[in-house]
C-alpha cells in the first residue's frame, strides 16, 4: 500500500498526488462514521488513510492518529509512506524495535506529546493500553486498521476493540476529538471477509471494529479505469499415482529407512531425562520430569525426532509436488546443510545442543545419499505433470508480453516452504525456464531465538534476504519470485504481469490478496488445479461477487449495530483487573505472557532463564507411564486444574499458586492460576502500577532524556551548565564594616588582615605550612578571637598599604589607583626597621612631589644612585629592578666598590648597551634573581630539602648600575609578605568555601563537623592542580555509597529479587542521578576547579554576593570581578574588571557525581557509615535512609528453620565462623534449582549483599595500606585482584575440611582393627541444589581447579605477577563465585554488620592473604591485556593492538595482532565460552614477555580500541596530580 493512487510506496521526496474522485467520496464519508473501506489492491486505500490523518493532524485536538498494521514490514513501509505524505511528526514503533525500551510511562507520554501520528504493530498499541501508557479516550483521535479483516477471534485489532474501545462513551460528533471518547475508526482490506458466509463475515467485522463496509458508489466507472483486474485463467494438471512406499526417489526412500528404525529411547533428550529422573528424590522436581519423559515417549515429539519425521514428510510432498529429482536434490542438500550445522565446532544453528548435533551427525551419516544429476534431460525427465504444466504457462505468458514489448514480472505461491526452495532450484535447471526467468525466493523470516524445527536449517539455504530479493524484483534483475504467503498481504512488491498459485488457495481471502499482486495492464491470474478440483473457482468468484453487491448496497447504511452478545470464542470464565490509578488492565489471556515477562527478567546466574512451570491436575500421564508406555495415556475430559510455581528468588509465600479443578480445558486452568499469581505479585508491591516488573518504577526519568524513540534517540549531553563557582570572598551590598584579624607566618611578624565579614575560627590543624627557600617550613595561624570592627582611618591606611605592598610585584595586572580590595593588611604592632624605612619613604615622597624624580621612579621606588648617595648604600634592601618597564624584580646581595676588571667591564658595558655613552661610578650593585617558588603550598622535593644547594647558574649573581637601576622601598619582611600572601589566600578563599559548604549545604548537619582538610580535599577537583584532590576520596565514597545502598535496599524491600535490588542500586548511585542531585542542591558553587597560578597572581576586588546560589543557570553572569575565582587568583577580567568571558561554565556530569561520593568518601573517614549515610541524606537520591543497625534489624525479621540440613556444620568450620542463625547459612547454600522444602529464597539476595560488604573490605584496606597511598586506578585494579569472579571461585574450589572418621577391618594377622577412612568435604559440595546441570559443572569445574589448581597455589604464594590467564583456565562457572559472596552476606547479617567478621572469614578462605601479599609485595596485578594496550599506547608512533580469536574442530586460537601484523598465536582445546578469555588473556601475557613489555601506568588512559580489555582495564584513568 502507498500514499500514491498505485500503492507505489514514496520514500523520496514527495510528488504531487491528485486525488481521485473514489477516493474524496469515501474520505468526506470517513469523516462522519466509522469506515472499512473495501477496495481493490492498487486503487489507492492508504492515498485515503494519508489523507483522513491529515485532516486530524490539521485539527486543533492534541490526539494523536494511530495507523495499525499487522506485521514489522508492512508497518515499515506504511511508516515511509505516511511520513512522507504529511508534514507532522510520525512516530514508529513495533516488536522489532526493542519492545523493553517501551516499557516506559514517562517515554509513552513524551512520544504522545511530541507526535502526531504513531504507526505501530497491534501488539505495541494492545500492550501500552493493558499498562496504561496510552489511554484510548485521551489520546487516541483515530484509528486506521490496515488489513482489517484480521480483526476476529483472538487477534489483537479485535482485543484492542473489545478491551478498550467498546468501555469508552460514543463519540456524539464525529469530527471533534475534545474528552475521553471512543475514536474515530477507519480500516483498509481488499476482502473484508473470512471463510466463506457473506453476512457473517460483514456482521462480526463490522460489529468489531464499530464500522460500516462501504465500497465507492458514486465512481464506479473511475474506480473501474484505475483497477486492472487481472485475465484470469486456470491450469488443470493430472496427478501421478504412487504408493507411499513407491516414491520414485532414491534419496527419499534412503531418508525414510533409516528415520523408520529411530528408537525415540535413543533419543539424546530421552536418555538425559531418563539420566536425571534416576538421580532426583521424590518431589515436586521429580514429578514434573516424570511427565515430561511420559510426554516425550508418548508424542515422540522430542527436538531431532519430530524433525527428522518433518523432513521425511517434506520430501515426499517434494516428491508428489515436483518430481523425484527434486526430492533427491532437496534430502541431499538438507542433509549437506545438516552435517555442516551439527558439527560440534559450528555455531550456524546455535539453538542445537552438543548431544543433539551428535545424535544428528550419526543419523544423517547412515543415509545412503546419492548426488542428484546435473543432466538437464533427466532433470526434465524426472518433473511431475504439474511442474510441466507451470513451466508451459511461464513460457507463454512470457512469450505474451515480448509479444507486447513489455518485461515480463511474474510471483508464484506455493503453500510449503521447502516445496518454494526445491522448485525454485528445478525452474533454474530447467532449460525452458531457466534462459528465461531469473528466479527468486521469499520465504518470510523469523527474529526469534526460540528453538522451533530441525527444518529451520532450510533458512540457510537461501542465498539471498528478503530485502535484497525485493529490490532486485524492483530493478529487475529478478523477473520471478518463488513466495509463500509471505507476499501475498501488503508487502511492497512491484505490480506483477502474471501471478500464478502453485497451490489453490485456501480461501476467499487468499484467492483476493494474491491476486492483487497482479495488478498491471493486461496482466494474468493464474490457479494451478488438481482434475477435480476447478470448481471451487466458481464458489470464490461467487462470494466475492456477493461481498461486492453487500457493501455497495445503500440500504446496509441503515442497518442499526448489533448488540454485543458477544459469541466470543474462549471468553468462558473471562475475568479482568484493572488498577485503578492508572487504567492498567490484566486479562485472563495477557496473564501467561506477563507472568512469563516478570520471571524471565528475574537474574539467572549464568543458567537457564527463569520460567513459571505450570502442572497439571490431573497430570496428563500417572507416574511412571514411561516405563510401560503399551498401555494408553487415557483420555481424560476435564475439569481441570493447575499449579504454577515461580522461581526460588521470591519468597515462600509468592512462589506456588494453585486453582481448583473446575476449568473447562488445560489452557484455561493455566490462564486462571497465571491471573492469580500475576494479581498477588502486584498485591505484594513486586510490580508497578502499569503491572510491569520494577524496571520503571526503580528507574525513573531523571533530568535527562535516556530514551526516546528509536528513529530519534537523542544523546543526552555529558555536561550539565551551571553557574561558575562560587567567590568566597563575595560581600552583601549592605556590608560596610571591617574587621580585623592577625597573621602570623612563623619568622615573620605579624599581619593585620582586614575583611568586611568576620572570619571563621579554624582548628589549630587546619591550618597550612609554607615551604620557604633558605627558611624551611613555616606554620601559618589566623587569629580565632573575636574579630573586631575597625575604624575608617585604619581602613584608609591599610588599602594603601595593601595596594602599596601588592603593587611591588603584581602591579603590571592591577588596575591602577583601585583600592576596593576583597582584603586589606597592615602592619601589626612594631615591625623591625620600621622607623627607618618610613623615613627613607618620606625622603621619596618628597623627592616624587618636587618634581627631582626620573620617569620610571615613583612615590616607593627610588633610582639606586640617589638612594644610595642619600642612605650611604645600604644593605638592607629586598628588592631592586632596572628602570625598563619589563625588568623583573632582584634580589641585592650587596654594594661593589672593587673596579672591574677590563673582561668584567666588556661584559658590564654589553649589557648596557643601550647607553652607549654610561659611565661607570662605584659602587655597583650585586643582585640576583628572586627565587623561583612562588607557590609556597607545595612541599619541597627530595631534591630541594637542602637549603643550602648550589644556586643554579642561571641564577648567579650579576651587577646592575646604579644610575640605571630602581629600589624598591619595602623591607624584607614586606617583600617576603608580598609573595607568600597568594599562597596563604589561596588557601583561605579554599577554606571559606569550605565554610560556605558547612553552613549551606550542611547546615544543622553532623557533616559540618568532617575537618577543614578533609572537606577541602574532597570538593577540590583535579583539573585545579592542588596539591591533593577528591580522587581517592571519590574511590572510597563511591564503594560507600554502594555499601550503604545495598544494606538500605535490601533491608528496605524483603521481597524484592537481586534483580529488582541491583537494579534500583544502580540507579541510586549512577552518575546521572547523584549530578542531578548535585545540581538541585548547588553543589557546582563549591567544587573548587580553578588553578592557581602565582605569576598570574592579582588582588582580588570587591564583588557581590550572588543571588539564589543553588539555582542552576543556563549562563552566568558574573559580577565585575567575580570570575575571578576561589583564591582571587587567576584574574580572567579586564581592567574595568567585566569579564571577558560571557559564557557559562561546563560542568561534566561525572565531576558532579564525582564529588558527590568524595564527600561520602570525607564523612565515612571521619564518622564511620553513619555519618556517610547523613552526608547521602542530604542529596536524597530516591531513597529513604536509616542507619545500618536499623536496617540489619529488618534484616533479621525471618523465621528460623527447623529441618536444617547437615552439612552447615562443616560450613561453619570451613569458614572458622558459628553462625548464630543458622537460616541465614541456608539461604546462602541455596542454588535458584532447588526443589526442597525449604522456605528460604535462593542466594542470589544475599550474594548481592556480600558483593558490596566485600568491596567495601578490600577498598578500605587498600584506601589506608601503610605508606602506599594508592591512586584511584592502582586502587581499582589491585581491588580487582581480590574480587574478581575467578579468585572468588578459585578460593570456593580450594576451601575443605576433613571429617575424619575410621573403618574397622579384619585380618588373619592382626585381627580386628581400624583404618583411617577420612574424607576431604569441600565448599563447592555443601552448595542445596537440583539441577543435573549444575552438578555436571561443579565436577568439570573441580576436575579443572585438580589440575590447575597447584599451580595457581603457587603464582599466587610467590610470583611477582598475578596468575590470570592460570584462574581463568578454571573456567568456573558464575554460581561458584556467587557462593562465597552469598556466604559473605550471610556472615554480615548474622554478625549483625561487622565488617570484622566479613574480614574474619575472608581470612579463612584465603581471600586476604591474597590481597595482604598483592599490597605488601607489590604484586603486579595489572590485567595482561590492559598491560598490553596501555604498552602500545604509549609507544611512539603509537601502535594499536588486538586480538583475533578463532574456533575450529574443538580448538580455541587467539592471533595477537600488533598494528594488523601478527605477532604470536596461542591455541588450547575448547570446552566453553571463558576458553576464549583464557586464550585471549594467555596470548596477551605471552605478548608481554616477547616484547619485554616494562612497567606501565594502570591510572594512564586505554585507548579506545581495547575497551573490551575486560573489566579488569576500566579503573585506568587520567591522575591530573
Amino acid at each position: 500500500m502507498s500514499n500514491t493512487p498505485n500503492d507505489d510506496p514514496v520514500v523520496n521526496a514527495p510528488r504531487i498526488v491528485h486525488t481521485r474522485a473514489y477516493q474524496q467520496e469515501l474520505l468526506e464519508e470517513s469523516l462522519h462514521r466509522n469506515l472499512i473501506i473495501a477496495l481493490d489492491t492498487g486503487s489507492g486505500k492508504t492515498h485515503i488513510a494519508v489523507l483522513r490523518m491529515k485532516h486530524e493532524a490539521e485539527g486543533h485536538s492534541s490526539k494523536v492518529s494511530w495507523f495499525i498494521a499487522p506485521t514489522v514490514a508492512l508497518v515499515e513501509q506504511q511508516y515511509e509512506v505516511i511520513k512522507t505524505a504529511i508534514p507532522v511528526s510520525v512516530g514508529v514503533v513495533s516488536g522489532a524495535s526493542e519492545p523493553n525500551q517501551w516499557k516506559d510511562a514517562s517515554l509513552w507520554r513524551r512520544i504522545l506529546a511530541s507526535h502526531r501520528i504513531m504507526v505501530t504493530t497491534p501488539q505495541v498499541l494492545l500492550d501500552a493500553l493493558h499498562h496504561a501508557y496510552v489511554d484510548l479516550g485521551n489520546d487516541v483521535g483515530l484509528l486506521v486498521f490496515d488489513e482489517a479483516h484480521h480483526a476476529i477471534g483472538k487477534h489483537p485489532y479485535n482485543m484492542i476493540m473489545k478491551n478498550f474501545y467498546f468501555d469508552l462513551p460514543p463519540r456524539t460528533n464525529i469530527p471533534g476529538s475534545a474528552g475521553r471518547v471512543r475514536p474515530a475508526v477507519l480500516g483498509l482490506t481488499a476482502s473484508p471477509i473470512y471463510g466463506g458466509n457473506v453476512d457473517a463475515a460483514f456482521r462480526d467485522l463490522e460489529k468489531n471494529l464499530d464500522s460500516t463496509i462501504r465500497s465507492s458508489r458514486r465512481n464506479r466507472e473511475e474506480l473501474a479505469e484505475h483497477v486492472f483486474r487481472p485475465e484470469f485463467k486456470h491450469v488443470v494438471y493430472t496427478s501421478p499415482i504412487h504408493t507411499w512406499d513407491g516414491l520414485p526417489s532414491a534419496n527419499y526412500q534412503a531418508l525414510r529407512s533409516v528415520v523408520d528404525a529411530l528408537k525415540i529411547e535413543n533419543d539424546p533428550y530421552v536418555i538425559a531425562l531418563r539420566d536425571r529422573l534416576a538421580k532426583l528424590q521424590p518431589g515436586d522436581d521429580r514429578r514434573r520430569l516424570d511427565q515430561q519423559l511420559s510426554k516425550a515417549i508418548d508424542k515422540q515429539d522430542t527436538f531431532t525426532h519430530k524433525g527428522l519425521r518433518d523432513f521425511v514428510r517434506a520430501a515426499e510432498d517434494i516428491c508428489i509436488e515436483l518430481g523425484p529429482w527434486a526430492a533427491d536434490w532437496y534430502v541431499a542438500k538438507v542433509i549437506e546443510r545438516a552435517k555442516v550445522a551439527a558439527n560440534p565446532y559450528n555455531n550456524i544453528m546455535s539453538a542445537w545442543k552438543e548431544k543433539e548435533k551428535r545424535y544428528l551427525l550419526s543419523i544423517t551419516s547412515r543415509v545412503q545419499v546419492t548426488a542428484p544429476s546435473s543432466d538437464p534431460d533427466k532433470i526434465v525427465n524426472g518433473i511431475t505433470s504439474k511442474v510441466r504444466a507451470l513451466v508451459d504457462s511461464l513460457v507463454v505468458e512470457e512469450g505474451l508480453f515480448r509479444s507486447r514489448d513489455e518485461d515480463y514480472s511474474g510471483l508464484i505461491f506455493v503453500t510449503r516452504r521447502d516445496t518454494v526452495l526445491a522448485l525454485a532450484e528445478l525452474l533454474q535447471r530447467i532449460p525452458e525456464t531457466a534462459q528465461l526467468f531469473r528466479v527468486g525466493c521469499l520465504l518470510g523470516s523469523s527474529s526469534s531465538f526460540k528453538r522451533h524445527s530441525f527444518l529451520d536449517i532450510t533458512r540457510t539455504m537461501l542465498e539471498d534476504s528478503p530485502a535484497d530479493t525485493l529490490r532486485d524484483f524492483k530493478i529487475g534483475d529478478k523477473n520471478l519470485i518463488v513466495s509463500t504467503s509471505v507476499a501475498e498481504e501488503g508487502i511492497d512488491i512491484q505490480a506483477c504481469g502474471s501471478v500464478i498459485r502453485f497451490d489453490p488457495p485456501p480461501n476467499v481471502v487468499a484467492w483476493a490478496q494474491s491476486r492483487g499482486r497482479a495488478r498491471r495492464k493486461r496482466s494474468s491470474f493464474i490457479i494451478m488445479f488438481e482434475e477435480t478440483e476447478p470448481q471451487k473457482v466458481k464458489v470464490w468468484e461467487e462470494t466475492e461477487r456477493k461481498m461486492m453487491a453487500a457493501y455497495n448496497d445503500p440500504r446496509r447504511d441503515a442497518i442499526i449495530p448489533i448488540q454485543e452478545d458477544d459469541n466470543f470464542d474462549d471468553m468462558d470464565g473471562y475475568v479482568e483487573f484493572e488498577v485503578a490509578s492508572t487504567g492498567a488492565l490484566l486479562t485472563i489471556h495477557s496473564a501467561i505472557p506477563h507472568l512469563n515477562h516478570f520471571c524471565a527478567v528475574i537474574p539467572s546466574g549464568g543458567h537457564e532463564s527463569h520460567v513459571p512451570i505450570y502442572e497439571l491436575d490431573p497430570p496428563d500421564y500417572v507416574e511412571g507411564w514411561h516405563s510401560r508406555p503399551t498401555s494408553s495415556p487415557g483420555s481424560y475430559g476435564g475439569p481441570w486444574g493447575a499449579t504454577v510455581t515461580l522461581p526460588r528468588a521470591l519468597p515462600k509465600h509468592l512462589r506456588k499458586f494453585t486453582t481448583p479443578r473446575i476449568h473447562c480445558s488445560k489452557r484455561k486452568a493455566q490462564q486462571h492460576v497465571a491471573y492469580q499469581a500475576y494479581i498477588e505479585l502486584f498485591r505484594a508491591g513486586l510490580l508497578d502500577n502499569h503491572l510491569l516488573p520494577l524496571s520503571s518504577a526503580i528507574e525513573p526519568d531523571k533530568k535527562e532524556e535516556v530514551e526516546a524513540m528509536l528513529a530519534e534517540v537523542a544523546k543526552r549531553a555529558s555536561t550539565a551548565r551551571v553557574s561558575i563557582q562560587m567567590d568566597p570572598w563575595a560581600v552583601s551590598e549592605d556590608a560596610t564594616t571591617w574587621f580585623a584579624h592577625e597573621i602570623v607566618i612563623q619568622g615573620f611578624p605579624a599581619l593585620r588582615m582586614l575583611t568586611r565579614r568576620p572570619l571563621p575560627s579554624f582548628a589549630q590543624e587546619d591550618f597550612p605550612k609554607l615551604y620557604i627557600p633558605k627558611l624551611g617550613e613555616a606554620a601559618v595561624t589566623l587569629s580565632s578571637a573575636q574579630p573586631a570592627p575597625v575604624g575608617d582611618d585604619e581602613v584608609r591606611r591599610a588599602m594603601e598599604y595593601t595596594y602599596r605592598l601588592f603593587f611591588m610585584l603584581y602591579g603590571s595586572r592591577m588596575d591602577r589607583e583601585r583600592l576596593d580590595f576583597a582584603y586589606l593588611f597592615l602592619p601589626a604592632a612594631q615591625w623591625p626597621d620600621k622607623q627607618t624605612w618610613e623615613e627613607r619613604r618620606r625622603w621619596q615622597e618628597e623627592r616624587h612631589s618636587r618634581g627631582l624624580t626620573a620617569a620610571s621612579e615613583g612615590p616607593f621606588m627610588a633610582n639606586a644612585a640617589a638612594f644610595g648617595e642619600r642612605f650611604s648604600y645600604p644593605k638592607d634592601l629586598a628588592m631592586v629592578r632596572g628602570v625598563n618597564k619589563f625588568d623583573k624584580p632582584l634580589q641585592l646581595l650587596g654594594w661593589r666598590h672593587d673596579l672591574l676588571s677590563a673582561e668584567e667591564e666588556e661584559t658590564f658595558r654589553a649589557q648596557y648597551e643601550k647607553y652607549p655613552d654610561m659611565q661607570i661610578t662605584y659602587p655597583l650593585m650585586v643582585v640576583r634573581s628572586l627565587p623561583k617558588r612562588r607557590n609556597f603550598l607545595i612541599p619541597f622535593t627530595i631534591e630541594s630539602t637542602d637549603l643550602r644547594k648550589d644556586v643554579p647558574s642561571e641564577d648567579s649573581p650579576f651587577l646592575l648600575h646604579p644610575q640605571y637601576a630602581l629600589v624598591e622601598l619595602a623591607s624584607h619582611e614586606e617583600v617576603q609578605y608580598t609573595l607568600m600572601l597568594p599562597s596563604v589566600l589561596r588557601w583561605l578563599a579554599n577554606a571559606l568555601t569550605v565554610d560556605a559548604l558547612r553552613t549551606s549545604l550542611f547546615v544543622k548537619t553532623p557533616v559540618s563537623s568532617v575537618p577543614l582538610p578533609l572537606l577541602l580535599t574532597a570538593i577540590t577537583a583535579p583539573i585545579s592542580q592542588e596539591l591533593t584532590h577528591y580522587q581517592r576520596l571519590e574511590t572510597l565514597g563511591d564503594t560507600v555509597l554502594k555499601f550503604i545502598t545495598s544494606n538500605q535496599l535490601y533491608g528496605e524491600f524483603p521481597l524484592w529479587h537481586e534483580g529488582y535490588l541491583s537494579r534500583k542500586k544502580d540507579h541510586a548511585v549512577a552518575n546521572s542521578n547523584l549530578a542531578k542531585e548535585a545540581v538541585q542542591k548547588g553543589l557546582y558553587k563549591w567544587i573548587i576547579r580553578d588553578r592557581f597560578v602565582p605569576r598570574k597572581w592579582k588582588p582580588h576586588y570587591t564583588s557581590l554576593v550572588q543571588t539564589s546560589p543553588a539555582e542552576p543557570v543556563t549562563e552566568a553572569q558574573p559580577e565585575a570581578g567575580n570570575q575571578v575565582n576561589g583564591a582571587g587568583g587567576n584574574a580572567e577580567g579586564g581592567k574595568d574588571g567585566k569579564d571577558r568571558k560571557k559564557k557559562a561554565e561546563e560542568l561534566s556530569t561525572k565531576m558532579l557525581a564525582d564529588v558527590v561520593e568524595s564527600l561520602i568518601g570525607a564523612a565515612y573517614e571521619h564518622g564511620g557509615f553513619d555519618l556517610a549515610i547523613e552526608c547521602v541524606k542530604r542529596f536524597g537520591l530516591g531513597l529513604s535512609w536509616k542507619k545500618l543497625p536499623e536496617r540489619l534489624e529488618q534484616m533479621h525479621k525471618v523465621e528460623d528453620l527447623d529441618d536444617l540440613p547437615e552439612q552447615l556444620g562443616l560450613v561453619e568450620q570451613m569458614l572458622n565462623y558459628q553462625f548464630k542463625r543458622r537460616t541465614f547459612l541456608v539461604q546462602a547454600l541455596t542454588h535458584a534449582s532447588y526443589q526442597g522444602d525449604s522456605a528460604v529464597m535462593s542466594l542470589e539476595r544475599l550474594e548481592f549483599l556480600g558483593d558490596s560488604a566485600l568491596d567495601m573490605v578490600v577498598t578500605d584496606y587498600l584506601y589506608h595500606a601503610p605508606g602506599k597511598n594508592y591512586t584511584p586506578g592502582y586502587m581499582h585494579i589491585k581491588k580487582e585482584a581480590a574480587v574478581n569472579s575467578h579468585i572468588l571461585a578459585y578460593t570456593c574450589l580450594s576451601t575443605s575440611v576433613t571429617v575424619n572418621s575410621v573403618m574397622p577391618t579384619w585380618t588373619p594377622d592382626t585381627g580386628l582393627s581400624t583404618v583411617d577412612d577420612s574424607q576431604r568435604i569441600h565448599l563447592w559440595q555443601c552448595l542445596l541444589h537440583s539441577s543435573h546441570r549444575v552438578l555436571e559443572d561443579q565436577n568439570l569445574t573441580f576436575a579443572r581447579f585438580q589440575k590447575h589448581g597447584p599451580a595457581i597455589a603457587k603464582a599466587l604464594a610467590e610470583d611477582s605477577i598475578y596468575p590470570w590467564a592460570a584462574l581463568t583456565s578454571l573456567q568456573a562457572p558464575k554460581f561458584i563465585s556467587d557462593m562465597v559472596e552469598s556466604i559473605l552476606g550471610a556472615v554480615y547479617v548474622d554478625s549483625m554488620g561487622s565488617l570484622d567478621a566479613v574480614q574474619q572469614v575472608m581470612r579463612s578462605l584465603g581471600l586476604m592473604q591474597i590481597i595482604e601479599r598483592v599490597v605488601m609485595e607489590d604484586v603486579d596485578v595489572l590485567h595482561p591485556v590492559s598491560r598490553l594496550a596501555i604498552w602500545a599506547a604509549r609507544q611512539d608512533p603509537q601502535k594499536k593492538v588486538s586480538y583475533k580469536v578463532e574456533k575450529e574442530k574443538g580448538k580455541v586460537k587467539c592471533t595477537v595482532l600488533m598494528d594488523e601484523d601478527e605477532l604470536l598465536e596461542v591455541t588450547t582445546s575448547y570446552r566453553s565460552r571463558v576458553s576464549e578469555d583464557e586464550v585471549r588473556f594467555t596470548a596477551a601475557e605471552r605478548a608481554i614477555k616477547q616484547l619485554q613489555v616494562m612497567d606501565v601506568d594502570p591510572d594512564e588512559t586505554i585507548p579506545m580500541e581495547e575497551e573490551g580489555a575486560e573489566e579488569e582495564s576500566e579503573g585506568a584513568m587520567t591522575d591530573d596530580n
